[in-house]
């Protein structure tokens, strides 16, 4: 836990990468809802282990309401997002997808000007805008 942030978002990358791959495979014979439910009870199951090996189920009865109100929209989100991503899968190729899917990027940094009051330098917009085109052009199919 102490690698910093570089490496976990790296690592985040990697895993997202390979969502992509494994999702449009295990999506091909089933709806896409039951495979995004599916995946979703791996993940409480792993997350559940992990909380429970690190005794952090212990924290639990110490989140604020802001706190959880706000870890409430982030599941919603998160919910919703994994629907349409799965969705998009199905019916999509991942090399299309997973980069469109990746215009968050554009749309995070947006949000947190707007809303969390984040500076981006000129360098920082001129990277944003570089992510933005090469995703569109990574998903362009002629």
């Amino acid at each position: 836990m102490t690698m910093g942030w570089q490496i976990w978002a790296a690592l985040a990358a990697v895993f997202a990468a390979l969502t992509a791959i494994f999702a449009k495979v295990g999506v091909e014979d089933i709806n896409s809802d039951l495979a995004t439910f599916i995946r979703t009870i791996v993940i409480l199951i792993v997350l559940g282990a992990i909380l429970v090996a690190t005794g952090e189920f212990r924290s639990l009865p110490t989140i604020t309401p802001r706190t959880g109100v706000f870890l409430a929209l982030s599941g919603l989100a998160t919910g919703a997002s994994w629907i349409c991503y799965f969705r998009a899968l199905k019916i999509g190729n991942a090399a299309q997808v997973a980069p469109v899917d990746k215009l968050s990027v554009i749309l995070v940094a947006i949000f947190g000007v707007l809303f969390l009051g984040e500076r981006l330098s000129g360098v920082n917009w001129a990277g944003v805008v570089l992510v933005g085109a090469g995703a569109i052009l990574v998903a362009w199919r002629p």
